[in-house]
């Protein structure tokens, strides 16, 4: 071995005496069982159906877009960007598109559909909205909703159709309203929707 070998071994095993003992008590401090939660602190119960449904819908107001979800005529989902109407009393949610779009054609074979709602920069939370999607084109629905950019994007209504979105379940997220997944399954809490309720 030669000097410069010899410089190299005991450096490394210099770096390895200082190290090895840190990331050891780190590791352990890290996978260290937790201290159990004082006696008196109790769980907090679940939130109420209300209190869910108003957990989402504040998520929800928070976003411009979500995310709609579709299957293709393989099963595969496919998912894009859309700017969707806040949601209805009974939490229904309409949406505008093209009658040209794959979007539609999709829904004709498979009107199973999910909403997603998120904002992912501030981590507040997420919505999803799984349910039925109904193809509307109806002419007093599309007034009763227009948006100023459809003079351009459908003149006349032209090509237009409306996308009805009826819920069957929700799931929500939102930390600051308290509705936290749960902490064994991470499953989040959840509104089942009856069909027409």
């Amino acid at each position: 071995m030669n000097r410069k070998q010899f410089l190299q071994h005991t450096f490394k095993g210099f770096v390895a005496a200082l190290t090895i003992p840190y990331f050891s008590k780190t590791i352990h401090a890290k996978t260290a069982d937790p201290a159990p939660a004082p006696a008196d602190e109790k769980p907090q119960p679940p939130l109420a159906r209300p209190e869910l449904i108003a957990a989402a819908r504040e998520i929800i107001a928070a976003q411009t877009y979500c995310a709609l979800i579709t299957q293709d005529a393989d099963g595969r989902p496919q998912i894009r960007t859309m700017n969707p109407f806040p949601p209805e009393d009974d939490m229904t949610v309409w949406i505008a598109t093209s009658t040209q779009t794959r979007k539609v054609q999709h829904l004709r074979n498979n009107p199973n559909v999910t909403l997603y709602y998120s904002n992912h920069a501030q981590a507040t939370g997420y919505v999803s909205i799984t349910g039925h999607a109904d193809l509307i084109d109806d002419r007093a629905e599309m007034i009763k909703r227009k948006r100023a950019y459809w003079d351009q994007a459908f003149p006349g209504f032209k090509n237009l159709i409306l996308i009805k979105v009826t819920p069957e379940r929700l799931d929500v997220i939102n930390y600051k309203a308290g509705a936290l997944n749960d902490p064994q399954t991470w499953r989040s809490p959840s509104v089942e929707f009856k069909k027409g309720s």
